[in-house]
């Protein structure tokens, strides 16, 4: 799959591509099924960092890392920022419901999305493009892996907001 086009993502199965504040308002579209998704940065923008991000902080924790983090994990010229997961082989979680958690995180809510965080220290998050593909027959954690991996043979290195733990 080319990471860089987004036709390119539509044939590879993606499907939603609509800004995060939209889905902020109403996530209805996205199916609860398993699945992997991914957030875009349509137009390529240079990024703005914010000091002090919109995540929540889980548990106590600083969501935030410093503006040198956030420039070291940028990626340049990579349409994709983060590839995400929702639901296992035995678990219960669905796109729908890890989004929802996903976007309440990024909205300042102390709920434990900690995968993706960096994305809330972008000022321009809520213009981003969050596409999703159904995997109700595949592992979702199998399936992100093997993106993150095509990506890294790409770029030499994770999406920008894909830490390591």
């Amino acid at each position: 799959m080319d990471f860089n086009n987004i036709n390119e993502i539509r044939k590879a199965g993606f499907t939603g591509f609509k800004k995060m504040s939209e889905l902020f308002n109403d996530s209805s579209s996205v199916p609860k099924i398993k699945g992997v998704y991914l957030v875009l940065n349509p137009n390529f923008n240079e990024p703005e960092y914010l000091e002090i991000g919109t995540g929540g902080h889980f548990k106590g924790k600083n969501p935030n890392v410093s503006l040198g983090e956030l420039k070291l994990n940028w990626v340049d010229n990579s349409l994709v920022l983060y590839i995400g997961k929702a639901g296992s082989k035995a678990g219960r979680a669905t796109l729908n419901s890890r989004l929802k958690q996903y976007f309440g995180f990024g909205q300042g809510k102390k709920i434990g999305h900690w995968g993706g965080r960096l994305i809330w220290q972008l000022r321009n998050s809520t213009d981003l493009i969050v596409c999703w593909k159904s995997l109700p027959n595949d592992d979702p954690r199998a399936f992100e892996s093997q993106l993150i991996k095509n990506f890294m043979i790409k770029f030499s290195k994770r999406p920008f907001s894909n830490l390591i733990n």
